[in-house]
């Protein structure tokens, strides 16, 4: 569940992470006033923090004077996985989940989206399910839907409403509907295809979560215990 601040939160740090955030999920090198446009921040504010970023060897200037992700911020990735030893904990636990034939995900929250530490199909080398999708919006897929259902009422609240909710057309409503089903239930099943009874059934890890596990492909609702019962043997195995 989201902490609230016990004290005035410093705007200019939350403002240096939001661009250090979207120069790291961005595919190509991105240029100073794009990158304002995304953010909705003052260009002139975000050049500053470019600059600074680069300083401390956390972006990087290409060529023809565009940004991107520097040694440092690999070297921030490379820290934060080390110390937290999720990966490392995870993996042997996600492996034990491959007799299933399903595609393994374990993904965090950020804001309104989730980005997956491991996402592997069936057949693909665990090397390769390592870092390979970026952000997706939460509200569409089975660990978000997991994760999202962690979080109150009021900060989800915050974070949807006036806006477009992707997968719930409705609005704010039908999202807090599904949330209390997956917390009435303790678990998400997602929808990938109705056709096909491809779905995605995902939980959290710990409590407070920190992080959710899921299998996704067919599984049809007889399936669905023993599904749940295998990701929770995996969850526990699972440390922070």
């Amino acid at each position: 569940m989201r902490q609230k601040p016990n004290a005035q939160p410093n705007q200019s740090l939350i403002d240096g992470i939001a661009t250090l955030q979207a120069l790291a999920v961005s595919p190509d090198p991105v240029g100073n006033r794009e990158l304002a446009r995304q953010l909705g921040f003052n260009p002139t504010r975000v050049n500053r923090l470019l600059k600074t970023l680069a300083y401390l060897g956390i972006a990087r200037q290409t060529a023809n004077r565009k940004y991107t992700a520097g040694p440092g911020m690999h070297v921030l990735a490379a820290q934060s996985l080390f110390a937290s030893k999720i990966v490392q904990t995870a993996l042997p636990a996600l492996e034990k989940l491959r007799r299933f034939h399903l595609t393994i995900a374990l993904g965090v929250l950020w804001n309104d989206n989730v980005s997956y530490l491991f996402h592997a199909a069936p057949g693909m080398e665990t090397s390769q399910g390592l870092g390979r999708i970026g952000l997706l919006p939460a509200s569409t897929s089975g660990i978000g839907m997991a994760l999202l259902a962690e979080q109150d009422d009021e900060h989800l609240a915050d974070l949807f409403d006036d806006r477009e909710i992707p997968g719930f057309p409705d609005g704010l409503d039908a999202l807090m509907a599904a949330i209390a089903e997956v917390r009435a239930q303790g678990y998400a099943r997602v929808s990938v295809s109705e056709a096909d009874e491809r779905h995605t059934v995902a939980l959290p890890v710990s409590r407070p979560a920190f992080a959710a596990i899921g299998l996704s492909g067919w599984i049809p609702k007889e399936n669905n215990e023993a599904i749940l019962d295998a990701l929770k043997g995996a969850a526990a195995e699972i440390r922070d």
